[in-house]
Formats: structure tokens, sequence, C-alpha cells
């Protein structure tokens, strides 16, 4: 399901010492097994085989996330992934007959009643009634529901793995399987993105409900992140949390979520890659006789999406807690296509990866102002302009104001003295091995090359992203820090002790 916040942004990267062959080396170890095709009806194939142990990965890329939700509409995107594992008309009930009338009405009921309650002078009465309908409607239709059959399908012909995320940029389904299951799989997706039955969406909203909650609202962490990233962005739709907002969510209902199925989950706007022990040719007859008929031909027309505006002076937000106070800043930087985009990553790496960073070094080691920071870039996404974030959580005792003139005096040293080539290196040390641990498994290399294929329209940008990396130069790092490290450029975000914010 939906990471939680940050969970992209705080993992730490092996930083073994990994020598650089070049990106052909790479390409050379697996051009030859990758095999690409496409369905007629635009569904894009990539077989990656690795014959090392009888598995294989299944991953099912969706371009499509939380930056594609129409307005007021925020978190359908994820509501949408937690249903996909709640069946078809032929999995998980004892009845679909019975079921599937029960189901209609319900979507009548709850239509009925958000009208009522978007009018200027709602009839209570009718509302009273209509919700008891409703109730007694879900009450019902839950007497056939076979909770979890897919999953179980799957978990008991040994299936592993099985999971979904939803990100800003795009939705991901993953399961892992023996590689003489393949055909199970095959059956199993092909039916769920044919016939989606949204069977206990009322159940299953308000466990999102409940995952907002306890990682957003009840986080002071959570909601200090929310609430910078919605500052940050003023236009653009990365500022809407991929999670939703809490009205948007409450009111979400079936239709909505049919409406950005039918919009997104086309055919065009898919990519499978399956990895493992696996024969192309046996994947392709799979793949049309499973996927063939999934209609819906082409992609969805892109949407405009608003342009952020040029951020002309440094916006700033305080938060209390009674817990541990925290200080983020964020700087508006780029999307992952853009020449900058590796040398931010480097320099990301450089000031907050490691014992040998150098707000490590400052901060936690030698100053003693932080007890823990980190750097990253590309949140809340990477499809669009995204944004580089420092995060740091101070010593007891020590001011959020230390803290930023801490930071601040770190970054003044980057811009006016760039870095060496020693600590460049590091950096693109830690990028090589991060990605060679990706490619070690099979799941690994099914969700790198299907992101890649799906969003920037070859696998092979996967390796070809390390030259970019290696040709950052010392200069660039400086040159990006002058470009984006600057005060107009930057939201702040403070979650300040109670005790301290009543003293000022």
């Amino acid at each position: 399901m939906q990471r939680t916040l940050l969970i992209a942004c705080v993992c730490l990267f092996l930083l073994a010492s990994v020598s650089w062959a070049g990106t052909q080396d790479y390409l050379d170890r697996y051009e030859d097994r990758v095999t690409e095709f496409r369905l007629d009806n635009g569904l894009r194939f990539l077989v990656i085989e690795r014959h090392e142990s009888p598995v294989a990965s299944f991953v099912t890329f969706v371009d499509a996330g939380s930056v594609n939700e129409p307005r007021g509409k925020s978190g359908v995107a994820h509501v949408l992934e937690h249903m996909a594992f709640k069946g078809t008309p032929t999995i998980g009930t004892t009845d679909w007959d019975s079921e599937k009338p029960l189901l209609k009405a319900i979507r009548k009921v709850y239509t009925r009643i958000r009208r009522l309650e978007a009018a200027s002078d709602p009839r209570e009465q009718k509302l009273h009634e209509l919700r008891d309908k409703l109730a007694t409607l879900r009450e019902k239709a839950g007497k056939y529901v076979e909770s979890n059959e897919f999953s179980r399908i799957i978990e008991q012909e040994g299936g592993v793995d099985l999971n979904a995320a939803t990100s800003a940029d795009y939705t991901m389904y993953q399961c892992s399987l023996p590689a003489n299951k393949a055909e199970l799989w095959f059956y199993m997706e092909s039916r769920r993105l044919k016939a989606p039955v949204w069977r206990e969406f009322f159940t299953e909203k308000k466990v999102v409900l409940e995952e907002r909650r306890s990682r957003v609202e009840s986080n002071p962490i959570g909601r200090l992140i929310q609430q910078m990233t919605a500052t940050a962005y003023s236009a653009h739709p990365y500022g809407s949390p991929t999670i939703g907002w809490t009205s948007d969510l409450k009111n979400l209902g079936p239709d909505d979520l049919q409406a950005f199925y039918d919009r997104f989950y086309r055919p065009g706007n898919i990519t499978v890659a399956v990895a493992g022990d696996v024969h192309p040719q046996r994947i392709r007859d799979l793949a049309r006789r499973y996927f063939g008929s999934l209609s819906g031909k082409g992609s969805p027309m892109p949407d405009h999406v608003t342009k952020e505006p040029k951020q002309e002076s440094i916006k700033r937000l305080k938060m209390t807690t009674v817990n541990q106070p925290a200080y983020a800043r964020a700087y508006h930087s780029v999307e992952r296509g853009d020449a900058d985009a590796p040398v931010l990553e480097c320099m990301a790496r450089i000031l907050a990866e490691g014992r040998t960073s150098r707000l490590y070094q400052d901060l936690v080691q030698d100053e003693r102002l932080a007890s823990q920071v980190m750097a990253f870039n590309g949140y809340p996404g990477d499809k669009f302009p995204s944004l580089f974030v420092i995060f740091a959580v101070p010593n007891k005792g020590v001011g959020l104001d230390e803290l930023e003139k801490g930071i601040q005096s770190e970054l003044d040293l980057l811009r006016e003295e760039g870095v060496d080539s020693e600590e460049l290196e590091r950096a693109k040390t830690s990028i090589r091995a991060e990605l060679i641990r990706r490619m070690g498994s099979n799941l690994g290399l099914a969700k790198s090359f299907a992101q890649a294929e799906a969003q920037l329209g070859d696998w092979q940008r996967v390796f070809t992203y390390l030259d970019r990396v290696e040709g950052v130069t010392p200069e660039q790092v400086r040159r990006a820090a002058e470009t984006y490290l600057r005060s107009e450029n930057m939201t702040v975000a403070e979650l300040i002790h109670e005790d301290e914010k009543q003293t000022e």
C-alpha cells in the first residue's frame, strides 16, 4: 500500500566501492535478455530473462498517480489501489448474481446522499432515511463477500510480494510467483483489469482514512511535511497529498473510482514487466490470450497540468508539537529528465548521506546541533519539477533558529567553495551501488525497467542515467547550489515544541 511519507527519502544507500565500466557494459548484460512487445490495444510488455532460479516477478505499472486526480478528488488514485485487491465478478464473491444489483443500488443511493448533502437546504429527514438504506444495502451485500480471496489464491500457489503502491506520479502493482505459475498471474491480473468490482468500498475508505490519521494527523512530522509541500506548491497538483485531503476522502464514492479507472487504466497507459525464469514467447502467448481483449485503446489524452509559478520570496510556516521538534526546508528544483537532476542527486548525498557527509559531520558529529539530518531531491515526485528537501531533528536543548543557522552556514560554504572530487566520487559510488542492489532481484529489475519504459520511453534509461551521473563535475554541483539553494526559492517548515512557542 502507499508508502509512508518520506520513506523514499530516508533510505540509506549502499556505500560499497563499485567500479564503473560505463553504460554499455550494463546494456550488454541485459540487451539479449530483454524482450519488448506491444499488444494491438497498446499494452506494453517487457520480459527480462533470469534463469538462475525457478521464480518470476510481475509488475503492472500504471502511468497515473495523485498528480492526475481531478480537483476535489484527492486520494482517489490511492483508494483505487486499495480496492484493486477486492476481486472481480468471479473472485471475492459467493454469489455475483445476487451481489451485483446490491452494489448498483449502493452506488445510486450514495449518489443521492452526496447530492442532498451538497444542497443549500438539505432535507435532514430524507438524508437520515437514505443513510439507513445505505447501511442496509451494505449489510446485505457484505453477506456475499469472500474477503481477501484474491490474495489468498495467489498466496496458496506460492505467491509472495503481493503489494501495491501509489505515488504522486504512478501506481504500481507487484507479485512474485513460482515461474510455472505465470499463467495464474495472467489470469488473475487480466480479470482484475477487465472487470474490477468496488465491493467493500466504504469499509476500505475507512481504512484509508485511518491510514491518513495515523500517518499525518497523529504524526507531527507527517503533518509538517504535508503542510510544507502544500505551502511550497501554490498551483501545481504536487501540493496535494497522495493520501488525499480528509474532506475529499470522505466525499469519494464508487463512481469517482470508476471515472478515474476508465480514464487512466487504459492499455496504452499500462506497462507490464516480467522478470525471472520465463521465456519470451510463452509470455507473449499468455499476454495475447489474457490481455488482448482488454478494451480502451490508447492512452488518455494528457491533461493540462498547471505550471508552478516562480517563487519570488521565502515562505515560512510554524506548527507546534508536544513531542520532538523538527526542521525542514524545501527548494523548487527540476523534473527527472532535466540535465540538473543527477547533479542535485549527487549534491543531496554529499550534504547528508552517511557519516562522511557534510551536514552529518558538522551538525551531528562536531557541533551536536542535530540528532538526525537528511537531504533528498525529487519529492513528492519527479515527473514534473519537484523539491529538494533538507530535514533535521535538533538535539535536546538546541533551538531551531540555531539549527537553521548551522544548515545555512554549510549551504553557504557549498555555494562559495564547491565540492572536492573525493566527496563527489563517494556520491557517484553510492548511486551506482543503489542501482546494482536493485538489479540484484527479479522484482527490482521489473519495477525499475517498467517505470523507465513507461515514463521515459525506454527501459535502457535506467542505465544511461548512470552516464549522466558519471559526468557530473564539482563545478556543476557548485552552480546547482547557487541556482536552486536560494532563499527566495525556499519554503521553511518548523515543528516547535509548545513550551518554546509560548515564550516567543
